[in-house]
């Protein structure tokens, strides 16, 4: 702890009111050895005397009364027990010691073999170390004053430090400490720890003197004298200004000091009115909360903070006072965070890492003010202190909802259930997720009772009067109380864990309280399951199952829950898994009650009772923000995975399981994930199949298919294809049925190109190890899908459909003209040229022409669109044409000039039709095929000679109107190409040359550009 350099005053003024000169005679100005003649047992001797009456009494004046209250209360007190009074108030326990000077509690630390360095730095080890090495000398008690040097030895970084230490002390507690080392932290120092120590382990080394008033009192005047005179004289530099100061003041006889009655003390003890506590630097703890705040969430500030509220709540187990001064130091630090007013006037939340020491903050004060030994007065002004803190603007709300403000729900309860005797059906308050954490705690508190008893004492307890009048309060409310005669601290423990965690209770409000109460539950989870169930654990288990089932508004797994009540998913699962091998009947039964989710259910009607998962809801078209629900349905679906894994072989529960599922869990994400889970349990390699595990699977992908057909879902083709795998898996038949329904399952597109391809596949044949028959009725299921499709979705199916049906004539034929009528409507030229390539490539010429025709109907290339993607379909288009014939190339072309004004493109259509022959299919029947080239100067060529002139003038005058500098070579290159096309005609040279007088003429204001222009074509 922060050392302060000078002690404080003292608050004591010492005087003898019946003091007799005489009683000086004779008696001892020295002192004498602690460890003398009445001293305490346990010394090095190996003989042990029975303690002296005197030493008892003293002890015990030592550890509860101010040294002044035995002044008062005595006129003289005899040396001999004055010395046994001051000798017995030093603290004698080293635990105390440890507490205040590092973060680990206990004294057990003392012994560690310093392995981590970060331990052997703490100020009790080091002064442990210190100790043990011999570098405590010059230790001196005068009183309640303990005084010593203590050496830090030299190192490789730093010298030898002599450092000068002296510890005041009352009433077993060090109330100052001073220490010239000069370091300023939160705890003692460690040469502060090595002095205190010594004095703890070497009382029989330590010179003890009484207060030195009683010495001064044993002077004569002379002596007197001759002792303030070398006192100056040995430290007259230090101390002779304050000595002139005093004789000046004493020798007035008006001056203050001579007003007041005796003279300062500061070994002579405490008052009667000072506070008996541990030394706490406030100011110290102040700055280092202060510092650690200011830090955020860097350089581990929370983990520190965090040691100062376990140091906290050490001191409260200790019955420390200083706990609560300590917290209210905190918390001031706390409120004068900049932080907290920064964040109120954005509107933002804290972090959850502050939130976190928030809630710490407020559990401990509640600790505090819920501690039944503390006085009144003491309650009285921390509720003040709290006021206060509460009313000021940037005081933080508490996120959550632990108030008595949950609605009544007495009105919303079906009459039948009224007339049973039921009221209402929510806790005010929930156990688990509190900020005191009550169930944690008394679980803590018994487990470690329990193994602290199981170490030495008996660990049952008798309990039976307990039972008996408790029976008689609640069993009217809760049913039966157990019999715990004879239960051990770890069965009450479990015990209390099960009421905790099946509690009914309301989600709270806000993020982070909701969070909370997951974070709670699962932390209490956790401490169950390293406990090891046995008989006695079992029937306890089995009792408070059954209770959870039968003891109505009290629990959450009663027959109706508050809308809002925290789902049971997690506790039931761990239930479950605890029951099933002892009670199996039991365990579904909890487990099926439990899987409810009444926050995502409708109203039920109020006289509907048949159903076991009845709901209540209050507020119908309320939807709360339960922030944690994705956490909640992801437990409610481990809850049902778990009772799918146990119910593998039993087909009458498997079914009960997946009514439940499909009744109460309504994500389909999570439907899947049970789909998957189903699948893989059933089809383990160490075993044959699981057909009703199969048949529960493929249940959940249907109710998948159904829930997510309509709605936007990345997996759904992820869902589509396992369910196609499934199917497969529980036979022949599955296939063809979801091949018949697929309408209510699939959208078009899925049906044809992944269930149908995928059931045609030759994989599925082999797996499913088909004859001849049964592969053309399965084929025949995949053409019928596949043409229906088409009807509906002709744009997307079309292709697919033709695929699969190319085996079959009739309904290849069937799929052509499902093609050919949509084509005019339904279709675009995308589309229709894809299918166009298919029918080429799969033989069908004059098809794929007729197609391509289709398709160019659809199409528009403006003139700037020279990459247009379509570009390549109308260049294929127009080979088709030229390979069949001059027919077809002349009932094409006019499409192409009709659908095509990109000059480049017709010209690159026009040179390709002019380097062959057409006719290159007919050709090999040698029928339609002359042998000659085709004339530009006839048609059909003519027509788009002149459409490609036409389009190479407009595109030319477009681009002169927005045309800049840095262009013009670009351009010059383009005419290069027009002239190219231009001559192509018989008088193209004329046409070109007229062409360029006009854009000279008309664009003569593009001065360079005509130039560039002349330069090139004249």
């Amino acid at each position: 702890m922060a050392e302060r350099v000078q002690q404080p005053p003292a608050k004591r003024l010492c005087c003898r009111p019946g003091y007799n000169p005489a009683c000086r005679q004779g008696q001892r100005a020295g002192g004498v050895l602690c460890g003398g003649p009445g001293s305490a047992p346990g010394g090095s001797g190996k003989t042990h005397n029975p303690e002296s009456l005197l030493d008892i009494a003293a002890r015990r004046v030592a550890e509860k009364w101010p040294f002044q209250r035995v002044e008062e209360r005595f006129e003289r007190i005899p040396e001999p027990v004055q010395r046994r009074i001051v000798y017995w108030s030093f603290p004698r326990s080293e635990k105390e010691i440890c507490m205040y000077s590092s973060f680990n509690a206990g004294g057990e630390e003392s012994g560690t073999s310093g392995e981590n360095h970060e331990e052997t730095q703490l100020p009790f080890l080091r002064g442990v170390t210190l100790l043990e090495g011999g570098w405590v000398d010059n230790v001196l008690q005068v009183g309640f004053h303990l005084s010593g040097t203590v050496t830090d030895p030299a190192t490789s970084s730093q010298p030898e430090i002599i450092c000068s230490v002296s510890v005041s002390f009352d009433r077993c507690k060090i109330t100052a400490v001073t220490c010239s080392c000069g370091n300023k932290d939160i705890f003692y120092c460690a040469h502060v720890v090595a002095l205190a120590l010594y004095r703890v382990r070497k009382p029989d080394q330590v010179k003890l003197h009484l207060p030195i008033s009683e010495t001064l009192f044993q002077m004569s005047r002379d002596q007197l004298q001759k002792f303030v005179q070398y006192l100056i004289s040995v430290h007259h530099t230090e101390v002779l200004p304050t000595a002139q100061k005093l004789a000046d003041e004493i020798l007035s006889t008006n001056s203050e000091i001579n007003q007041v009655h005796g003279a300062p003390d500061p070994t002579a003890g405490a008052s009667v009115d000072d506070e008996n506590c541990w030394h706490l630097d406030e100011e110290q703890v102040q700055e280092q909360v202060k510092l650690f705040l200011s830090q955020g969430g860097y350089h581990g500030s929370g983990k520190q903070l965090n040691l100062l509220f376990s140091k906290v709540r050490e001191m409260l187990r200790m019955r420390d006072s200083n706990g609560a001064r300590m917290l209210t130091l905190i918390t001031e630090q706390f409120m004068a965070d900049p932080r907290l007013a920064l964040w109120r006037q954005q509107g933002t939340t804290m972090t959850d890492k502050y939130r976190q020491l928030w809630d710490e903050l407020g559990a401990l004060w509640m600790c505090i003010v819920l501690n039944p030994h503390c006085k009144t007065e003491q309650k009285c002004w921390w509720l003040k202190q709290l006021r206060r803190w509460n009313s000021v603007d940037v005081c933080p709300w508490e996120d959550g909802n632990h108030g008595n403000d949950l609605p009544n729900l007495t009105h919303s309860l079906p009459q039948e259930l009224l007339h049973k005797g039921i009221t209402s059906i929510t806790n005010m308050e929930g156990w688990v997720g509190h900020p005191l954490d009550p169930i944690g705690t008394l679980f803590s508190t018994l487990t470690e009772t329990g193994r602290g008893a199981e170490e030495g004492a008996n660990t049952c307890l008798d309990l039976s009067a307990w039972h008996s009048d408790m029976e008689k309060k609640v069993s009217g409310d809760l049913g039966p109380v157990p019999n715990t005669v004879g239960e051990s601290y770890v069965a009450l423990a479990v015990e209390t864990a099960l009421i905790g965690l099946g509690q009914q209770r309301v989600m709270p409000d806000g993020l982070y309280a909701q969070e909370k109460v997951c974070r709670n539950e699962e932390q209490l989870l956790a401490k169950l399951q390293e406990v090891e169930l046995d008989d006695m654990l079992v029937k306890i288990f089995r009792k408070q199952a059954v209770f959870l089932l039968e003891s109505g508004p009290y629990s959450g797994h009663g027959e109706i829950v508050h809308r809002e009540s925290v789902p049971m998913h997690t506790f039931t699962r761990y239930l479950f898994t605890s029951l099933l091998p002892h009670d199996a009947e039991l365990a579904y039964k909890i487990a099926l009650r439990a899987m409810r989710l009444p926050v995502l259910e409708s109203t039920a009607s109020s006289g509907d009772l048949s159903r076991p998962h009845h709901m209540v809801s209050v507020v119908p078209n309320r939807y709360p923000r339960w922030f944690t629900l994705t956490h909640i349905e992801s437990q409610q679906c481990e809850l049902a995975s778990t009772m799918l894994t146990a119910a593998k072989g039993d087909s009458r529960k498997l079914e009960t399981v997946l009514e439940s599922i499909q009744k109460n869990i309504h994500s389909s994400s999570h439907i899947f994930k049970l789909g998957q889970d189903a699948f893989k349990i059933a089809t383990l390699m160490d075993s044959l199949p699981d057909i009703t595990l199969l048949k529960v699977s493929l249940e959940l992908g249907l109710q998948v298919m159904r829930i997510t057909l309509s709605t936007l879902n990345w997996r759904r083709r992820e869902m589509v294809r396992w369910l196609v795998t499934c199917a497969t898996e529980v036979g022949v038949y599955a296939l063809d049925s979801i091949m018949q329904s697929w309408f209510t399952l699939f959208t078009p597109t899925e049906a044809t190109s992944i269930v149908a391809t995928t059931v045609m596949s030759n994989t599925t044949i082999v797996r499913l190890h088909l004859d001849c028959h049964q592969q053309e009725n399965l084929a025949s299921s995949a053409r019928t899908l596949a043409l229906q499709c088409a009807m509906k979705d002709p744009q997307n199916c079309a292709l697919s459909a033709l695929t699969l049906c190319e085996k079959d004539h009739i309904a290849f034929e069937t799929a052509y003209q499902i093609v050919l009528d949509a084509a005019a409507t339904g279709m675009s030229y995308t589309q229709l040229f894809t299918i166009a390539r298919y029918m080429e490539h799969r033989g069908y010429p004059m098809r794929a022409y007729k197609l391509a025709t289709l398709a160019m109907a659809h199409l528009n290339l403006s003139y700037n669109q020279d990459t247009h993607p379509a570009i390549n379909d109308v260049l294929w288009a127009c080979a088709l044409s030229h390979s069949l014939g001059k027919n077809e190339l002349a009932a094409v072309i006019p499409l192409v000039v009709k659908s095509v004004k990109c000059a480049t493109v017709l010209s690159d259509i026009l040179r390709r039709c002019t380097l062959t022959t057409p006719g290159l299919v007919s050709a090999l029947h040698s029928r339609r095929n002359s042998g000659k080239l085709m004339s530009l100067d006839k048609a059909p060529l003519r027509q788009l000679l002149d459409a490609t002139i036409g389009a190479y003038i407009n595109t030319t005058h477009s681009r002169l109107t927005h045309i800049s500098p840095r262009h013009y070579s670009e351009f010059i290159e383009f005419l290069g190409k027009t002239r190219e096309t231009f001559l192509m005609a018989q008088d193209g040279h004329i046409q070109f040359t007229q062409f360029i007088d006009n854009l000279k003429q008309i664009y003569k204001g593009k001065k360079k550009l005509m130039m560039l222009v002349r330069e090139r074509f004249g």
